[in-house]
């Protein structure tokens, strides 16, 4: 599974700026990854581990603005086409960081 969060906050204001680097900062010690500016993403082993994580990031919402998650599996995010530019060939867009025990 991917869980993807996807966000459009206000950044007028110092607070509102503070508010967003926070945001940011929280979701990479998360182990979120950006895939494309305010999208980021993370590799889920199951169903129950993503919302887990979506739980989690609720805590550290921002007070303004919107932040929106989804929840893919494996094979819908490699059906992803690129429709400019070329894909990124790492880790991103491969199931290689998944570890099955």
């Amino acid at each position: 599974m991917r869980l993807m969060i996807m966000f459009d906050l206000p950044m007028e204001t110092a607070t509102e700026r503070k508010e967003y680097r926070q945001f940011r900062r929280k979701l990479i010690n998360e182990g979120f990854l950006m895939i494309q500016f305010s999208v980021y993403e993370r590799v889920c082993v199951t169903r129950k581990t993503a919302t887990f994580l979506e739980n989690r990031v609720r805590k550290f919402l921002p007070s303004g603005g919107v932040v929106q998650s989804l929840m893919v599996t494996e094979k819908q995010y490699n059906d992803m086409h690129f429709l400019v530019g070329k894909p990124v060939e790492d880790v991103r867009n491969t199931s290689d960081r998944t570890v099955i025990l």
